[in-house]
């Protein structure tokens, strides 16, 4: 899907166009993934991995307590980005508007309105995911979240009747299979830790499946979709935090004015900010499912860095041939969407 054609020699990040009608359904209905969706694909890859290791750190080294502080700072810095990109006149936020327009204004209150439904699934996402990586160890994180791609072809089914062929079902049986095996030694580890990571699986498959369909009747592009889960998820997750006393908390906790932890927790950020744009393209380019199965692939590495960093789950002969099926699932896949089976 190629970009839109800049105003301005400024313009740096592409967008997804969501005018394209025919061109961007076939990219829903199993097509061959393009030069461009494999490079969104792999950008996607290369942020989550980063975030993951990021926000772990933030939880686990340094012991902070508060996940929903960490979500909350991520959309302020997010939000404060996309403002000054915006005014900067480096982004838009809608399709067909030129980057370098003099118009002053953001979007209207009823496109925000528009969007809401994408807005709240953002929210619980957020919220579901930053608090699973909590209880459990990475290595297991990631191992029970590659069964997100169940609920991401369930979703996909219900809302477009989208079908797959035999061979992507079999990877994905793979990789559940795989999943179950490698985490067979684990089950007992934290009841809780591992119910929160399947209620973040599910709000993940809601989240991806509502950005095909709110990004195509918005006219937003992917810039314009994050700035409005700012706008709607932002005071929403201030008032939650304010009355939970999570800020007054934060304001009294021991490492807040450490070097390091600022570090970690301005990468964190940082990070999600491009998450959030590597995942609204990589969805609008490729789909929902392939958003979800790129999440299966990057799991090689970030299971190697977080056993290195953080420790967990000995790696035993079970959990190395689950790995092993995981990944090959997930190959499995990405061939098949290579070739457009």
């Amino acid at each position: 899907m190629a970009p839109l054609a800049p105003a301005s020699k400024g313009m740096l990040l592409p967008v997804s166009n969501s005018a394209r009608g025919a061109a961007d359904e076939s990219l829903f209905k199993g097509s061959a993934m393009t030069k461009r969706g494999a490079y969104a694909a792999l950008a996607y890859m290369s942020c989550a991995v980063l975030l993951v290791l990021f926000n772990k750190a933030a939880l686990s080294l340094y012991s902070f307590p508060f996940a929903n502080v960490i979500t909350l700072f991520q959309m302020i810095c997010s939000t404060a980005l996309l403002y000054a990109m915006k005014r900067w006149k480096i982004i838009s936020f809608t399709v067909g508007e030129p980057w370098a327009s003099d118009s002053g204004s953001l979007l209207p209150f009823r496109t925000i309105l528009q969007t809401l439904p994408l807005s709240l699934s953002y929210l619980l996402y957020m919220l579901a995911s930053m608090e699973s990586v909590r209880g459990v160890n990475v290595p297991m994180y990631t191992t029970l979240r590659r069964t997100t791609v169940v609920f991401t072809m369930t979703m996909e089914y219900l809302l477009t009747r989208q079908k797959y062929s035999f061979p992507i079902f079999g990877s994905v049986a793979l990789i559940v299979f795989g999943a179950f095996v490698a985490g067979a030694r684990d089950l007992s580890f934290d009841a809780y830790g591992y119910a929160i990571v399947f209620v973040a699986n599910i709000t993940t498959a809601i989240y991806l499946a509502t950005i095909a369909r709110v990004g195509k009747s918005s006219g937003l592009n992917s810039f314009g979709l994050m700035w409005c889960n700012g706008l709607v998820c932002g005071p929403i997750l201030l008032f939650w935090t304010f009355i939970r006393g999570d800020l007054q908390s934060t304001i009294n906790f021991p490492y807040l004015y450490s070097p390091g932890f600022q570090i970690v927790m301005l990468s964190s950020c940082i990070m999600a900010f491009f998450l959030n744009y590597s995942i609204f393209l990589n969805t609008t380019l490729n789909s929902a499912v392939t958003q979800t199965m790129c999440g299966n692939l990057k799991d090689l590495f970030t299971v190697g860095l977080g056993w290195i960093l953080f420790g967990g789950l000995p790696f035993d002969l079970l959990n190395v041939i689950g790995q092993v099926l995981g990944f090959l699932g997930s190959g499995l896949y990405a061939y098949c969407k290579l070739k457009g089976k």
